[in-house]
Formats: C-alpha cells, sequence, structure tokens
C-alpha cells in the first residue's frame, strides 16, 4: 500500500526533557490506523506535532506526506505559509475537546462555512448551506437551527459533531481524529463511525485515530500502534493485536473493562429518599417566528414529568443520548435550575433563596465531566479541596481546614508521600485521572449524603476510568454515599447502578433495576442503546 505518511525518527521534547522517543509509522492512502494508549503516552501531542501545533514543542526527525499532486513534502521542515495551505485542506484535525477548539463568539455555522469559502472559495450563502448539510450528515437534529446556535447553546455530543463537520468540510487526504467520540454516546458513536467510514471509502481519505477506546478501535481501525510513555511498544492488525497481545502493557488496556463491585442498597423501611421528584419538569423560553413572536415566547421543554427517588447507598443511573435532557435533570436536581413539580432533597425542597438552600448545598455535591474546566487554575489544591469548609463550616481554623482537605485527598488516593507540597500545587500538574481526584476530594469534604456525577468517567482513559469507578465503588461502602449518575456509557452502567432510568427527548422511557432494564429491556430505544453498546 502506497504510504501518504510515512513518519521516521519524531521526537519531541520540551525544555530539552523529551517526552517521544524516536517512534515510527505509516498511514496508507485510505487506511485507518489507530495510535492507542493511555494520558500521557504521548499519543496527542504526536498528532498535533505533525502539523506543528504545539507551542514551544522541540520536534525532530521526519514525516513525508504525499500531497494531492503526487510529491512528497516533510511536515516538519516545510515553511509555517505552506504548511497554512494543507491545514484544514488536505491534513484536518477533530480536536477532543470542542468547547476551547470552537470560537465562542461564533455560531457553529459560520465557523463550518468560514473553512469553505478559506479553502474551496464558496460563497458566503452557498458555504452555510453546505454547512447546514454537514451538521445533518454528523445526526445533529433541526441542522438549520443550531448552525445559528453558538458553541455554549450546543450539549457537549452537539459540539463535537460540530467539530467533526467542520473538520470534514474539504474532504482531506488525511484526518487527524483525536478522541473524535469522546462526549457521544453509543448510537451517535456508531453514526460517527459509519459517516467517517462512507467518506473514507467515497474520497479515499485516510484517518489516524487517536484514543483511549478499544471498543473504538476495535471496530474502526486497519491497524493500531500501541504507544507508553513516548514509545511505540507494539503495533500490527487490529485482529492480531487484541486476540494475542504480545506486551504486558498492551494487555493491560485490554483487561481494563469496567467491573461492577457495588454493595446492596441498605434495606430499611422507613429511609426517608435522600432525593425524591414527582413531575419534574424543566423549559426554557424559545422565540416564535413571525408576528405572534413580538408578544410571547415559546417553550422548549427539556426535562418532562419526571418521576424517580434514590435511596440511602444506591446509584441512580441515568442514561441516554446527547440532548435527552439528562444534564437538565441533573441541574434541576442541584437547585440550578428553575423547575416545576416536586422535588424534595432529603426531605426538604429548593427555596432559590442563597441562604435557605447553603443546607441542601452539603447534603448535596457535584462532580462535572471536564476535571480540568471545573477546577480553578488560579487556586492551589488547598483552596479548590477546602473551599467548601470555608461556606459549610467557617468555624474551622486554618489548621483544622488543612487537616480535613489532607484527609479527604487521602481518601481518594492522593497523599503527600505521593506529591510533595501537595497542597500547595494547581490542577495543571496532574494528569486528567488524578485532576479527577481532586473534584471527588473537593466534593466529599462537606460529608455529603448525595453525590451528582456528571459523566465522571467519559473524558479518562480506559484504565484511569476503572481506577476511578473502583474509588467511587469504594467510597460508596465505606460512607453509605448515594449517586446520582448521569452518562452516555451502557457499560458504566451496568459496573455503578442499582436503578436505571433511560431518557429521550426530556421523558422517561423505562425506569426500573439495572439488571431488568439493560438484560431485558421492555422498550425500543433502550433495546437500541443496549445493542449499540454490545456492537461498540
Amino acid at each position: 500500500m502506497k504510504a501518504l505518511l510515512d513518519v521516521k525518527g519524531l521526537r519531541i521534547g520540551f525544555a530539552g526533557k523529551e517526552v517521544v522517543h524516536g517512534i515510527d509509522f505509516q498511514i496508507g492512502v485510505g487506511e485507518k490506523l489507530a495510535l492507542v494508549g493511555e494520558s500521557g503516552s504521548g499519543k496527542t501531542v504526536t498528532a498535533l506535532s505533525l502539523l506543528r501545533l504545539v507551542q514551544n514543542a522541540e520536534v525532530a526527525g521526519a514525516a513525508q506526506f504525499a500531497g494531492a499532486d503526487g510529491g512528497a513534502r516533510d511536515l516538519l521542515a516545510m515553511p509555517e505559509r505552506a504548511l497554512r495551505g494543507i491545514r484544514g485542506k488536505e491534513i484536518a484535525m477533530i480536536f477532543q475537546e470542542p468547547m476551547t477548539a470552537l470560537n465562542a463568539l461564533y455560531s457553529v455555522g459560520d465557523q463550518i462555512a468560514e473553512v469553505l469559502e478559506l479553502h474551496k472559495g464558496l460563497s458566503q450563502r452557498d458555504a452555510q448551506a453546505v454547512a447546514v448539510q454537514l451538521l445533518a450528515d454528523t445526526g445533529i437534529p433541526e441542522p438549520a437551527r443550531r448552525a445559528r446556535a453558538l458553541p455554549h447553546q450546543l450539549s457537549g455530543g452537539q459540539r463535537q459533531r460540530a467539530m467533526i463537520a467542520m473538520a470534514l468540510a474539504c474532504k482531506p487526504r488525511l484526518l487527524l481524529a483525536d478522541e473524535p467520540t469522546t462526549a457521544l454516546d453509543v448510537t451517535v458513536r456508531a453514526q460517527i463511525l459509519d459517516l467517517l467510514a462512507d467518506l473514507q471509502r467515497k474520497h479515499g481519505m485516510a484517518v489516524l485515530l487517536i484514543t483511549h477506546d478499544l471498543n473504538l478501535v476495535r471496530r474502526f481501525a486497519d491497524r493500531v500502534a500501541v504507544m507508553e510513555s513516548g514509545h511505540i511498544v507494539e503495533h500490527g492488525a487490529v485482529a492480531t493485536v487484541f486476540d494475542a497481545p504480545r506486551h504486558p502493557y498492551t494487555r493491560k488496556l485490554i483487561d481494563s473493562r469496567p467491573t461492577r463491585d457495588v454493595a446492596a442498597v441498605p434495606a430499611r423501611a422507613d429511609a426517608a429518599p435522600v432525593l425524591k421528584a414527582t413531575a419534574l419538569r424543566v423549559s426554557y423560553p424559545v422565540p416564535i417566528a413571525g408576528v405572534a413572536g413580538w408578544f410571547r415566547k415559546g417553550a422548549f421543554v427539556a426535562v418532562q414529568g419526571a418521576d424517580f427517588r434514590i435511596a440511602p447507598g444506591e446509584t441512580l443511573g441515568v442514561v441516554g443520548e446527547s440532548g435527552s435532557g439528562k444534564s437538565t435533570l441533573a441541574l434541576a436536581a442541584l437547585g440550578l435550575l428553575r423547575h416545576e413539580g416536586q422535588l424534595d432533597v432529603a426531605g426538604q425542597r429548593w427555596a432559590a433563596s442563597r441562604q435557605s438552600d447553603r443546607a441542601l448545598r452539603r447534603v448535596m455535591q457535584v462532580v462535572f465531566q471536564d476535571p480540568f474546566s471545573s477546577l480553578s487554575p488560579r487556586m492551589t489544591v488547598e483552596q479548590i479541596v477546602g473551599e467548601g469548609l470555608t461556606v459549610h463550616a467557617p468555624e474551622l481554623d486554618t489548621a483544622a481546614r488543612r487537616a480535613r482537605a489532607l484527609t479527604a485527598l487521602a481518601d481518594v488516593g492522593l497523599t503527600q508521600a505521593q506529591f510533595p507540597a501537595l497542597l500547595d500545587r494547581y490542577p495543571h500538574e496532574f494528569s486528567g485521572g488524578q485532576r479527577q481526584r481532586l473534584a471527588i476530594a473537593r466534593a466529599l469534604i462537606v460529608d455529603p449524603q448525595l453525590l451528582v456525577l456528571d459523566e465522571p468517567t467519559s473524558a479518562l482513559d480506559v484504565t484511569i476510568q476503572k481506577q476511578v469507578l473502583g474509588l467511587l465503588q469504594r467510597l460508596q461502602r465505606e460512607r453509605g454515599l448515594s449517586f446520582l449518575l448521569i452518562t452516555h456509557d451502557v457499560e458504566v452502567i451496568r459496573a455503578m447502578a442499582h436503578q436505571v432510568i433511560v431518557m429521550k427527548d426530556g421523558a422517561i422511557l423505562e425506569s426500573g433495576p439495572v439488571d431488568q432494564v439493560l438484560d431485558a429491556p421492555s422498550h425500543p430505544y433502550t433495546r437500541k442503546l443496549v445493542a449499540a453498546a454490545l456492537a461498540d
């Protein structure tokens, strides 16, 4: 097979410290190569360095790219001006975090159209029409309306699909896909993979897939290269590597599926639920087209008539596709959104008053999906973890708060023995999994009864995901915690939940014990989710 990209002796360093150590790999025309490894293995910086997108990186080696004109050019030696003509046109990239990659001030349609205007010479009107079609191709509902939306007005999965549409706009010869389906649910993930495969067949596009999702690799890639600490430790055909892995690190990755280790919920007939919702409804005002919109606004119902309860020590899993209302339900449960219906937290209701609701904030804490964006980069670990105590335990002095912070950090597996001067460090000094442990410690320090877990492991690689899920399971057993677990990952639900509700378009379609719902689903939509998870 003719090589489209031939990388030899690629070395990448920062301030004299080498992080990628002379790796070699090739991608053939129309081939799908997956680069797999844990966070910090060097896979993302490898992809970014091919287009010289890493600031202050010391890059050596060669990356010969066969252009559309048939001539081979070294991407690492090209002038910046010439490389600009290749970026986005012949080689495109899907970035891992769309919220930081998309411009917050422009609609997603305008951002996709800009690529078409620059590289294809389309008029503004034609570019906008193509942008809407590209959004439709990636599975976004109401693509014309979504094209006019700003990035923050889309769900995480929808933002990722918009980023994919932008990358595919010019039909590049090589697509560098850095965790392209991290934020997507299983059914949309399947759609995106089918879309990429279809475009590859039509246009002969090659794909370098950067991922920690081994199921994605097994389903999508032709060949796989496994990276550990800046070295490629194993490579070959996907079937060969997965069925007979030779390297211990590859075997460790393959064995890192979530495992179920949850305690039974204590059977106490008199125990009041930690959280109970009855006919919970959340709606947002939306403009109405035409003259009628001058006088009134319409309503978009994000959660409609939801009923559920969470007992002490129980995990309720909420599963559904992006835009199904999962995160809106969680925000309403946290008292962060106006809602209708009845919502009781430890027997009390949110009063929309800072003073009245303060006690409930201690009962109910949250761990967000992306710890890097939810932890302030300007605050030390001591300030981040101990912040809740300044609100909920103001009587504690500085020494007592430090002691409580160290205890909370130790509970999640972070100690001063591992990290000298731990309390004085900043979030950027930790890996993704360690930052998520910091987020859990911050939530635990005020001794809550319930944690809302909003996609707590979707941004983590498989081995770290297994560690974090094991940590949460241990904390639940030791503390009797309840969890409201929001996720699109059926395997995480199966490993963690006691009860599960399935949501679509704001409505609960099915609910019950996790074994009953996942092993014998009664609703067609649930069967579709479970089938997609098994196929994945």
